[in-house]
């Protein structure tokens, strides 16, 4: 018996150690396999954490569980069982539960674990010392009594020496009637881990934005933002936090959100990025129109418009009249946020006409061959802002003085005629905000609007401004934060970008001042609240958390008959799931 468990416990830290240093080396690979029915997979820094959760840190950890089983044709009882445990499973959708193992076999292999990093267990055949491992998580099946979700192991170590080791228990359920005091929870501390002093440290998350989707066929999108809320001491449970807490804003925005004030210009954002990747690969997939108009016909009408103006003498004030109606076509619904803009150049108002009317190449060359005519004739004497650097901008200033280049409209052309004003509108557009609310400067936001790169890395940074743009306009409609903390989160989008690329899941973290923010929390329930007792040693912990959602993803918890729900309750508000995280320690002597 003893030589088997010796045997194993050889093999598996030895399969642990292996994939420990491959990973040091940048070696990536699929989870090793143990056994052949368990996978173990080591979780970086960073990385997507099924125990994120629960652990609230991020740190490295090996992640052991089933070997998922391959998919197969299932018979009729199959798919029966199949859609009781769908119907059952409040997780992400994806089954992860049979990735579960039951408690005895997760004690085992903790056990293993445990005996590979005792150094009294000098028989077993592992060199000398033993390396130190990562902490080690087991996913648990939650079939046992107490509802185990998960068992873990985290070495207790000084510079040189391995000298004890922490086993950590998960368990969770749905309690719609949880009873539990902060003084029992102390008191079960202490005893547990015969300390005398202790701290009560809590946690609490509001969910101050989600978005939702707006039908069966549109997906939400993933904007979310929260306030995370830490305080010391807990005076009870479920406690408001104090003023004197500390507070962060964890802000995630996804672009587009089509009810958004910012959707038309994400569109026309959204068509220069097919125009910049019709340049680099050749191949345009042209968006359906907005306009019930043809784009010739419409850039026909606005180059008649121009010159009867010229023909009265009075373009200035037309073209300011224009530019009003257009610029509010472009959004109105954002009037109150995006300033709108009264002085769209020429080459800017037939961007807005362009962009939303052209589908296909022949309607760029038939609309800049009208342009180009007309200049030619001297039929039109647009006007333009100073600065820019576009073909089309070349060909206008020429104009003024009776002679014009040669144009030929064939290849990428106009392709790259029509991106060069898309860019320099787009780019004035978000300096007219940014600069007009107070939150940046041009200097801030040279690196966004600097022509010195060339274009296909221009239509990149300037995609990465219209998400700080979505960023910013998102928290002034959902938290309505003072003008200090609005120019705070610029700068901090800002400083990101200028060293990373777009990333849309990248959740953007403010520090904020309790007070500040006190009208968001204090009266609402928040969605997650946690407290953790330990006495000074930071791996001793006992902690208690109530949340409206499953900490663990891959149980399958019951869900209350819809008959439960009343007039004054749904059924979100009558689920509450807490879980439990105590260890032991044991010190190898």
């Amino acid at each position: 018996m003893w030589s088997g468990a010796n045997r194993a416990a050889e093999e598996f830290y030895a399969g642990l150690l292996q994939e420990f240093d491959e990973k040091k080396k940048g070696i990536c690979k699929d989870p090793f396999i143990y056994e052949a029915d368990i996978q173990v997979q080591l979780i970086s820094k960073g990385q997507a954490n099924p125990l994120k959760n629960i652990l609230h840190e991020n740190e490295t950890i090996f992640i052991v569980e089933k070997v998922p089983l391959e998919k197969e044709e299932p018979s009729h009882i199959e798919e029966l069982q199949f859609e009781e445990t769908a119907i059952s499973d409040l997780s992400t959708g994806e089954n992860v539960g049979l990735l579960a193992l039951p408690v005895g076999r997760a004690r085992q292999l903790i056990g293993f674990y445990t005996m590979a990093h005792n150094p009294n267990m000098t028989h077993l055949k592992i060199n000398r010392p033993v390396t130190a491992l990562p902490p080690l998580w087991v996913r648990c099946d939650g079939s046992d009594p107490e509802g185990i979700g998960w068992l873990g192991a985290e070495l207790i170590s000084t510079s040189s020496n391995i000298t004890g080791i922490v086993l950590y228990m998960v368990t969770c359920k749905v309690d719609k009637n949880y009873s539990v005091n902060l003084e029992d929870l102390k008191k079960s501390h202490k005893k547990r881990h015969h300390l005398s002093t202790l701290t009560a440290s809590g946690f609490a998350q509001y969910e101050l934005f989600k978005s939702t989707a707006l039908d069966d066929t549109v997906a939400a999108s993933q904007t979310r933002i929260t306030l995370d809320i830490s305080w010391s001491p807990v005076d009870e449970i479920l406690q408001t936090p104090p003023l004197s807490s500390t507070a962060t804003l964890n802000i995630t925005v996804e672009s587009g959100e089509p009810r958004g004030p910012l959707s038309q210009l994400h569109r026309e954002l959204k068509f220069l990025l097919v125009l910049a990747d019709g340049l680099r690969t050749g191949v345009t997939e042209w968006p359906e129109p907005l306009e019930a108009k043809s784009a010739v016909e419409l850039v026909q009408e606005f180059l008649n418009e121009l010159n009867k103006l010229n023909e009265f003498g009075d373009s200035t004030n037309k073209d300011t009249e224009i530019v009003k109606h257009d610029a509010a076509a472009v959004d109105r619904s954002i009037e109150c946020l995006l300033t709108v803009r009264g002085d769209l150049d020429f080459a800017e108002q037939l961007w807005c006409k362009m962009s939303s009317s052209v589908i296909s190449y022949q309607d760029l060359v038939k609309c800049f061959t009208l342009v180009i005519q007309s200049l030619q004739r001297g039929d039109i004497q647009p006007w333009l802002h100073s600065g820019s650097n576009s073909l089309l901008s070349k060909l206008i200033y020429q104009s003024y003085h009776g002679t014009m280049d040669m144009v030929s409209l064939s290849g990428t052309v106009p392709v790259q005629m029509l991106l060069e004003i898309g860019l320099d509108k787009l780019k004035k557009d978000y300096i007219c905000f940014f600069i007009g609310q107070e939150l940046a400067s041009l200097n801030h936001l040279e690196y966004f609007i600097s022509p010195s790169v060339d274009t296909q890395e221009q239509v990149h940074r300037v995609q990465k401004l219209h998400h700080i743009l979505e960023i910013v306009v998102s928290c002034m409609l959902f938290i309505k934060p003072q003008h200090e903390l609005l120019f705070s989160l610029t700068q901090s989008c800002i400083k990101y970008y200028e060293q990373n690329p777009l990333d849309e899941q990248h959740i953007f973290q403010l520090p904020v001042r309790p007070t500040a923010v006190k009208d968001l929390y204090q009266n609402e329930k928040p969605q997650k609240w946690r407290v953790e007792i330990n006495s000074g040693q930071k791996k001793v912990k006992t902690v208690w958390q109530l949340s409206d959602s499953p900490p663990v993803d891959h149980l399958n918890f019951h869900r209350p008959d819809f008959s439960e729900l009343t007039l004054n309750g749904s059924l979100e508000e009558r689920i509450s799931f807490t879980n439990m995280v105590t260890c032991s320690q044991v010190h190898f002597k």
